[in-house]
């Protein structure tokens, strides 16, 4: 009599799902997650709630395809995409130089955007010597700017829209002159002055 036949898929390598859950660091795919973040980090999550006013978050405009405004990023992955480290993007967000969006769970979100504003800080600190106050005056004249621009070319949207509908009205006051005009004309009977001229009558005579 021969005994039990082994079970298939024994050991370790046939228990799926009983075995002890991956890490948090393997399941984000060994990226580590932000220290000043919550649950749910990572690049595009769905974390990127609710925002601060004034971040990066609150002037995302839509989600049409690839947003600058939009809040993707991590801490981590914003450090190393602006070439800098971590702590010094907790700095320049403490001083108020560049905030980025922020989820329901007080994690740092940065945009497309916030990017370029870190590279332009860094610029402006290590290649110019400019001081933190003079970045952040900097930045506020840029915005300034941004916003002046974007009244000047609604303005003169408008103005184009103005001139068109104008050219067109001009258009059409000059048909109905010309159409009431022809038609003054075939109303109008031609005038002829009488003759004042004398005609001489001869009586006939009878034969």
């Amino acid at each position: 009599m021969t005994g039990p036949r082994p079970r298939r898929g024994g050991g370790s390598a046939g228990r799926r799902g009983t075995g002890d859950s991956a890490s948090p660091a393997a399941a984000s795919g060994g990226r580590p997650a932000d220290p000043g973040g919550g649950a749910g980090a990572g690049v595009g999550g769905s974390a990127a709630g609710d925002a601060a006013p004034g971040s990066s978050g609150a002037r995302h405009s839509g989600s049409r395809g690839f947003e600058m405004d939009a809040p993707l990023f991590v801490i981590s992955v914003a450090a190393q995409l602006a070439g800098m480290h971590a702590q010094t993007l907790r700095s320049y967000d403490r001083e108020g130089l560049v905030s980025p969006g922020r989820t329901t769970g007080g994690g740092r979100r940065y945009s497309q955007r916030d990017i370029e504003l870190l590279r332009e800080v860094q610029r402006l600190s290590q290649d110019e010597g400019v001081n933190r106050a003079g970045i952040r005056r900097i930045i506020e004249l840029e915005a300034l700017v941004d916003v002046l621009r974007g009244q000047l070319d609604e303005a003169t949207a408008q103005i184009a829209e103005l001139r068109a509908d104008l050219v067109e009205s001009r258009m059409d006051a000059a048909n109905a002159a010309a159409n009431a005009i022809a038609g003054l004309r075939r109303d109008v009977v031609p005038w002829q002055e009488s003759s004042t001229a004398l005609v001489a009558w001869r009586r006939q005579r009878r034969g």
